[in-house]
């Protein structure tokens, strides 16, 4: 499936995308904070891809003036929806419409795989002032709770996609953001929301791969999956487990040795 089509299919989807995915831990703006080594209140921050503004709020309710990037048509006007004070302004992370060093942090939350990573970064070390860091971010799949593993294998056979893997190590995960030669730490934090059944599989038919695998096909999966959570679920109460994997990025500094793999 093309790759292009896959981040376009959201458009269609931003009300169900903004009703229905998780958002992130507050241990998460945490790490954001300690690994780039400044505070978010009062920083000047892009958050590219933004989509609907999951990860724009949390970063506004911190205290950051934000600018929000995305392009697409749907994922914007719901953006507008939701957070009629920030400006959102068009664009993606292989361009940034912003000036040379107008910002401390760009942001990217389950936004970065979506970019060409010998695109991205020039981009996001030429918008950065002196100092500024690069934070991307992933609610990634806890594989070691069972039937969110197992959920996860049917997924892949239904859309025909790669199932999911157990993270990479450090120095891996480093190589695929591609940020080697910048000093680079990750963090990863575990936590977990508890929602109605109906939430949960909509967050599921959220996902690219079922957008673009079509209504019928969709319809198909979770008709099924709801009959199979049930029993797992009786109060069709479902605690969803995650993994938020950060990565935080900077320029090498002389004074501060590297802490990559």
């Amino acid at each position: 499936m093309n790759v292009h089509l896959r981040a376009q299919s959201f458009n269609a989807a931003a009300a169900q995308y903004a009703a229905n995915r998780p958002s992130y831990p507050p241990a998460l703006l945490d790490a954001v904070e300690e690994l780039s080594g400044r505070p978010l209140a009062g920083a000047r921050v892009a958050d590219v891809g933004a989509g609907t503004g999951i990860a724009t709020a949390l970063l506004r309710d911190r205290g950051a003036e934000v600018v929000a990037v995305e392009p697409g048509d749907g994922m914007a006007a719901r953006f507008h929806r939701e957070l009629p004070g920030v400006p959102v302004v068009r664009g993606d992370g292989n361009a940034l419409p912003l000036a040379d060093a107008s910002v401390d942090l760009v942001t990217y939350a389950q936004a970065w795989h979506w970019t060409d990573t010998a695109r991205s970064v020039p981009e996001a070390l030429r918008v950065l002032r002196p100092g500024g860091a690069i934070a991307v971010w992933w609610n990634t799949t806890a594989l070691d709770v069972p039937w969110i593993a197992a959920q996860h294998e049917r997924i892949a056979r239904h859309t025909g996609t790669e199932p999911p893997t157990r993270e990479p190590d450090d120095g891996r995960a480093v190589r695929l953001a591609g940020f080697e030669g910048l000093h680079c730490v990750r963090r990863q934090v575990r936590w977990s929301r508890v929602v109605p059944l109906g939430v949960h599989l909509a967050n599921i038919g959220s996902h690219s791969a079922f957008l673009v695998l079509g209504e019928a096909g969709t319809r198909e999966f979770l008709t099924a999956e709801r009959d199979r959570l049930r029993a797992l679920f009786p109060g069709e109460e479902v605690e969803e487990a995650y993994v938020a994997d950060l990565l935080v990025a900077a320029e090498r500094s002389p004074a501060a040795p590297s802490t990559s793999p």
